[in-house]
């Protein structure tokens, strides 16, 4: 009879270990199943360009022809448009306390973020003079603008939407790929419905789909530089769409060169 009662008395608990078991496969098989939509592409080189080397990249953005880009660290800061890989027909410096980060271009107005100032600044398209500035929580890292609405970054797994002429947050989202946060989200790109981001200290592209948050593709875009160029090189940074095109220009933090890049499957 005791081995009797040992059997019904584990029963039980072999019951509850196999339903957890269960119900730990079950969650791994949606994580799967979230990551099974997600491409593995890599960058295909179509043209290289010049890019100055001192230049510590924030932002980058096309507006018709004109390449606009925001550069960061203290007393270096600057926001620049002109013809890309060409020397920028105007330029703008920011006050030595400010850490430029992240721009986007709108169809009246210029945004460009400081890093831990809890400053946006909105500027004149054409002249880059400041018009006015104001203030939000927490850092700031890359912005782009979706049609009106403007998606914004700040180094975490977050996306936070933004009203594109008050600069008041409208909503967010939380960035995942096969069920796990994607952290260090960094320069932005607004493409149509999806948005493209930087992951900071990596050599990867995320396609970021963002009414879900949902990752949709993963990015190659490692071994663009030489050893010597990579060498005196910070990390990758800086991802602008061609207009009417399906070619991106991406670059890095003290680049030497930007390169017109297609994106193709990675196998």
């Amino acid at each position: 009879m005791k081995r009797a009662w040992t059997l019904l008395t584990v029963f039980p608990a072999a019951v509850a270990l196999l339903a957890a078991c269960g119900a730990g496969t079950a969650e791994r098989s949606e994580g799967a199943a979230a990551g099974q939509g997600v491409e593995r592409l890599r960058v295909q080189v179509e043209q290289e360009l010049p890019h100055d080397e001192t230049s510590f990249t924030q932002g980058l953005e096309f507006s018709g022809d004109t390449l606009y880009e925001g550069t960061g660290r203290n007393g270096q800061s600057k926001i620049m448009a002109g013809p890309a890989g060409q020397e920028p027909e105007v330029s703008k410096d920011l006050p030595d306390e400010l850490f430029g980060e992240g721009i986007t271009v709108t169809d009246s107005r210029v945004w460009q973020l400081t890093w831990t100032s809890g400053i946006a600044i909105e500027r004149d398209p054409k002249t880059l003079d400041e018009r006015r500035r104001v203030h939000y929580d927490g850092e700031g890292w890359g912005l782009c603008d979706q049609g009106g609405r403007l998606v914004m970054s700040d180094g975490s797994a977050t996306l936070t939407f933004r009203d594109a002429e008050t600069f008041e947050p409208t909503g967010t989202v939380d960035v995942t790929e096969g069920g796990e946060p994607v952290e260090e989200l960094n320069e932005l790109e607004c493409v149509g419905d999806d948005v493209y981001a930087n992951v900071w200290q990596s050599d990867d592209i995320v396609r970021i789909d963002p009414g879900t948050g949902h990752v949709t593709a993963r990015i190659d875009a490692s071994g663009l530089l030489t050893d010597e160029e990579a060498s005196s090189a910070d990390v990758l940074n800086g991802i602008a769409a061609y207009p009417d095109s399906d070619h991106f220009l991406i670059t890095g933090k003290l680049w030497p060169k930007m390169f017109r890049v297609t994106f193709v499957p990675a196998g």
